[in-house]
């Protein structure tokens, strides 16, 4: 298959690309200096170039705290940019794969958001990302994934910054009543060309998370775990544990965070789950080798 990825600089359009490397797929990678996707012009005019059998869009506006202030620029990025690729992959009958976020939930649940749940946004975000749903929906064959806490060894993420913080401070604060499931970037694309590859689930909604629920807190607890028995940190610091509101955001989070995978491991099998705490480990031992 010829394969086009948006977003090709981003963590997991860098992941995506690392799993599709060993098979005999044609990859064409695309990031934002080789193609806008803001552009509908642009955006029909390179699909019909390349004629790809799968568009995966890994490209977003993820800034969640500035997107409170650039709405405009969100939703061109998040839902029109998304308007233009599902049009334009319909158009040369390519397969449709959207990635979107626990941010189109209010947090508010208890129990983990099945695809059917009710969305409500709180933040900019996480409305552009719904709008961006509603976009690729319209793609004639489309696969729309929703996902958590991505973290890698790319890109900027919460694993990245803790270990930054960690090598500078003795003590840091965490967040402790915020709940949710961190998620691999490099198993989320792993289950996405599994996804192309397949094609057996039919168009819709999917959700794709790291498995064992946690706080940011315990998220970062095991990634200092990691680093100390890795020799990545001579020394970790003390981890204090705080509530969402002594560390106010220009933009809400949902409380709860938790999607349920089920939907997705029944096309895919156990690839439609992800393992948060096996896969940290061999994240943290690559960024620790590359330094």
């Amino acid at each position: 298959m010829k394969i086009l990825i948006t977003g090709a600089n981003g963590q997991l359009g860098q992941c995506l690309q690392d799993v599709l490397r060993p098979t005999s797929h044609s990859i064409v990678a695309l990031g934002s200096a080789e193609l806008d996707i803001t552009s509908e012009a642009a955006v029909q005019e390179r699909l019909a170039a390349e004629q790809p059998d799968v568009v995966i869009n890994a490209a977003a506006y993820s800034a969640v705290d500035r997107a409170e202030e650039e709405e405009t620029l969100a939703f061109a990025v998040n839902a029109d940019a998304t308007d233009h690729l599902a049009s334009a992959a319909s158009n040369v009958d390519a397969l449709f794969i959207h990635v979107s976020t626990d941010y189109v939930f209010d947090g508010t649940a208890t129990e983990p958001y099945s695809e059917e749940a009710t969305t409500h946004p709180l933040s900019v975000y996480g409305k552009s990302k719904l709008a961006g749903e509603q976009a690729a929906s319209r793609a004639d064959k489309h696969y729309i994934v929703r996902t958590a806490w991505v973290f890698s060894e790319y890109g900027n993420n919460f694993l990245k910054t803790m270990l930054y913080l960690g090598a500078e401070r003795d003590r840091l604060s965490i967040v402790n009543d915020q709940i949710g499931t961190p998620t691999c970037a490099k198993e989320l694309a792993a289950a996405l060309v599994l996804l192309a590859e397949q094609r057996d689930a039919p168009s819709g909604i999917y959700h794709f998370s790291g498995g064992e629920t946690c706080s940011w807190f315990d998220f970062a607890d095991a990634i200092f775990a990691a680093a100390k028995e890795q020799g990545t940190l001579a020394t970790v610091p003390a981890l204090t544990p705080i509530p969402s509101s002594e560390y106010p955001t220009l933009a809400p989070r949902p409380a709860y965070s938790v999607l349920s995978s089920n939907k997705l491991a029944q096309y895919i099998g156990v690839h439609g789950r992800g393992d948060w705490r096996k896969a940290l480990t061999p994240v943290v031992q690559t960024l620790t080798d590359s330094k």
